[in-house]
């Protein structure tokens, strides 16, 4: 009898400690769930991020319109026709403008 007992204590002791500690544990298990609460929140911005694609394509297979708009603000298209004026800010000139290199000599 006393052998059952001390067996039956020694399991319950590994229980417990596999239920607190290492792999399997209720820590681990937060952990886990943790990680994936932050793939769910990864994977809806992902689709959302494809479904806006998805209608961009949709939107370049029917409307030519939206080629056209595409290929101005991607490719800098201009049609016949159409004067292109650029124009530089001042500020971005100077911030453009390399540093000059002078060789001091000792």
């Amino acid at each position: 009898m006393r052998w059952l007992l001390i067996i039956l204590l020694v399991l319950f002791a590994g229980l417990q400690f596999r239920l607190w500690v290492g792999e399997g544990s209720l820590a681990h298990k937060a952990e886990l769930d943790k990680k994936v609460e932050q793939q769910r929140l990864v994977n809806k911005q992902l689709q959302q991020r494809n479904k806006q694609i998805a209608q961009e394509v949709e939107s370049l297979k029917t409307n030519l319109d939206s080629i056209e708009e595409k290929a101005r603000k991607d490719l800098g298209m201009i049609k016949d026709g159409e004067i292109f004026y650029l124009v530089i800010d001042k500020d971005d000139r100077v911030l453009q403008q390399a540093p000059s290199t002078k060789s001091t000599q000792p």
